[in-house]
């Protein structure tokens, strides 16, 4: 509840996280998952698309922009997610944004064109997520976009536009991108993304005990009561767990 009226959570499909955030994110909600190298971000997307329609039976799409989709299909079976089995029952679309833009020619089923435009982009977005009546969506990552653009400066525009159309899909969003510099309060690369976002994730690495450790902050979740101290989480062979009450560490 808050003022009086049900929001309706999606589950993010990864154990011990929806407790943190009132049962799940708010529906129709753009949420930033932010993060250094190596933390994480792609899995946590990744997990919320596929878990979306094992266990929950809600439609997905996952925008890569930075691996191929056979290389992103070949790393999540890792964790025993078959992407393929879903997109073939119609549960998960993989739109491929990173072979025409390396001019190589795709053989997936939905892939960007060569020229970058952000208002083709948006528009190919929006029809794929009709066709298959997502209710969820990922894109990974906006710095992936930044870098199609002919002017970086661009990105404001491109990043408010963006939430603007997301909002309109009524769908629930995962954006990833680049933290530079959590510890000195630099958790986006261009300065905009967590204000645009409803919501913000910032996944971490911290050195204790002189091994690096992953740690979790909900840093913003509009419409959700939230601790604001930092979780331990780890990536299994199932995918992301968070642990909520630290004992893992």
């Amino acid at each position: 509840m808050s003022g009086g009226y049900l929001i309706k959570r999606i589950k993010s499909g990864i154990p011990g996280f929806d407790e943190l955030i009132g049962g799940g994110f708010p529906e129709n909600t753009t949420v930033l998952v932010t993060g250094s190298t190596g933390t994480g971000k792609t899995t946590f997307a990744a997990q919320f698309i596929y878990k979306g329609a094992e266990e929950y039976g809600e439609p997905g799409v996952f925008v890569t922009l930075e691996e191929r989709a056979k290389d992103l299909r070949r790393e999540m079976l890792s964790f025993g997610w078959d992407f393929r089995k879903y997109e073939e029952q119609g549960l998960i679309a993989i739109v491929d944004g990173v072979s025409s833009s390396v001019g190589l020619p795709s053989e997936e089923k939905f892939a960007l064109e060569d020229r970058f435009n952000i208002d083709n982009f948006l528009r190919y977005i929006y029809r794929v997520v009709k066709s298959i009546n997502a209710k969820r969506l990922a894109i990974d990552s906006v710095p992936s976009i930044a870098f199609r653009l002919k002017e970086e400066t661009q990105i404001r525009e491109v990043l408010l536009k963006l939430n603007t159309i997301l909002l309109e899909m009524g769908v629930t969003t995962i954006l990833t991108t680049e933290a530079p510099d959590p510890s000195a309060g630099r958790i986006s690369r261009y300065g905009i993304e967590e204000y645009i976002a409803r919501g913000v994730v910032l996944l971490d690495l911290q050195e204790r005990n002189i091994e690096l450790k992953r740690y979790l902050l909900i840093r913003k979740m509009r419409e959700t009561k939230h601790s604001m101290r930092k979780y331990p989480f780890e990536i299994t062979s199932q995918g992301i767990v968070v642990y909520p009450s630290g004992e893992i560490y």
